[in-house]
């Protein structure tokens, strides 16, 4: 399966950074039992964030788990780890083997309409390291995810993030590259985004 992944792959980003999309990681069938399995088997949560000096709430549903109790915190918000379940285990296997390396945590992410939304922002936490592998899989509805060059904010990247797509980010990009995924008025269903993390 994964020597096939290369022929479905798409580099996004034009310098300073390391970002591939494989759009078909997981087929249609795997990824409607992972989006199932998820919605009803993790511990979703809305919490506060700090914004601006202002606490307001997430507009999405988070989770957090992992294999070792280190926490994480982004925000203002310190999450503690759940063990992974079966489903994530399932899920992050193949994904590492691709990734060559292990993860050890991973965020969720629920979105449950086009309301829902994460602004712009880089993975830059000195917990993950100066140069983090972060592995962000899909389930469900699309959602257009963006990039943006820190420096030339008018340098904006998009890309579709479907059902079963992997995004894999690595090297300098969250040294040089923020990212989102923008509300939208079109009318669509629910994602869950799990982005696997190594901390260290």
């Amino acid at each position: 399966m994964l020597l096939d992944l290369f022929n479905d792959t798409e580099p996004i980003l034009p310098f300073n950074g390391d970002a591939v999309l494989y759009n078909s990681f997981f087929n249609t069938q795997e990824s409607s039992c992972f989006l199932k399995s998820l919605t009803q088997e993790i511990t979703w949560k809305q919490e506060p964030i700090k914004l601006f000096g202002k606490l307001i709430m997430q507009p999405r549903l988070t989770a957090w788990y992992g294999n070792q109790e280190k926490p994480y915190s982004y925000s203002g918000i310190t999450m503690r780890a759940t063990p992974f379940n079966d489903s994530l285990l399932q899920i992050k296997e193949p994904i590492q083997k691709l990734a060559n390396c292990a993860f050890s945590s991973a965020l969720l992410n629920y979105y449950r309409n086009g309301q829902d939304s994460m602004g712009w922002h880089r993975d830059n936490e000195k917990e993950l390291g100066p140069e983090p592998i972060i592995a962000s899989v899909s389930f469900g509805a699309t959602r257009s995810f963006q990039f943006r060059n820190y420096e030339n904010k008018k340098l904006v990247k998009s890309v579709e993030l479907t059902n079963g797509s992997l995004l894999l980010m690595r090297g300098v990009t969250n040294h040089f590259w923020e990212h989102r995924i923008a509300k939208t008025t079109k009318p669509v269903g629910a994602r869950i985004n799990i982005t696997f993390r190594i901390i260290h």
